[in-house]
């Protein structure tokens, strides 16, 4: 129990400190929705460093899957309700796959364009491919599964791994509920800006309930893990089937 509630509260802090590195250094996230040609010519000048904050990024996401199975198998009560426990290890896995998958674009993909881009010897025409490569590498690996798809993915671990701790008498655990909530509230709402963004629609009111979301998100794990870093007498007093 103590070694889960330390991994999620090191999943929270894994998921916060490159996203605050790549919003002071890359002006992350609002750039995502620059021109590609902005984009990749402020990657390439940011030099190297960038790419390890975003690999950094990528691999908190992947540490999603072992923390979401162990979290999804970690109650007294899993066997009476083995399908909740597997629903939430299966889409929490999933959930912090997908949205790896995204991130690495930005170690293995972008860096190729971008010094391409920025190469003296590219014509204008390369230029003008390179670009519509990225937006279609952004649509699809960004928009569509590491955000919109990882978004859903996430929503649906919040609810079942709620559902599974909902009758807890620990007041750590009820708090974790309410947070749970208004993260998935928040990162459902966000869910309109990818569609916002396919249909060339304003999204930046969508952007604002998608990091609101996040942040409760992020405070959920850290509750979460206090929670689950009591003793084992406590833990078990605390959990009603």
């Amino acid at each position: 129990m103590k070694k889960l509630g330390f991994a999620l509260i090191a999943l929270a802090v894994g998921f916060n400190v490159p996203f605050a590195l790549l919003g002071a250094r890359f002006d992350y996230p609002d750039i995502l929705r620059h021109p590609a040609a902005e984009v990749l010519q402020a990657f390439a000048a940011a030099g190297p460093g960038l790419v390890l904050i975003w690999y950094a990024f990528a691999l908190s996401a992947i540490l999603m899957v072992p923390v979401a199975i162990a979290l999804a198998f970690s109650g007294s009560d899993w066997q009476a309700r083995p399908a909740l426990s597997i629903g939430a290890a299966i889409t929490g896995a999933l959930a912090g796959l997908v949205q790896a998958i995204g991130l690495l674009r930005w170690v293995f993909a972008v860096p190729v364009l971008a010094q391409s881009y920025v190469d003296p010897a590219t014509t204008e025409a390369q230029r003008a491919a390179l670009e519509l490569g990225f937006d279609v590498l952004n649509l699809w690996g960004g928009v569509a599964i590491g955000e919109h798809l990882g978004q859903i993915l996430t929503c649906l671990w919040l609810a079942l791994v709620a559902a599974q701790r909902w009758h807890s008498t620990n007041r750590l655990d009820r708090v974790g509920n309410g947070l749970a909530v208004l993260a998935i509230a928040g990162i459902s709402v966000g869910l309109g800006e990818g569609l916002s963004v396919a249909l060339g629609s304003p999204a930046d009111l969508f952007s604002l309930f998608t990091i609101l979301g996040y942040l409760a998100f992020s405070a959920w794990m850290v509750t979460l893990g206090l929670s689950l870093l009591r003793t084992p007498q406590q833990a078990l007093r605390g959990l009603m089937a």
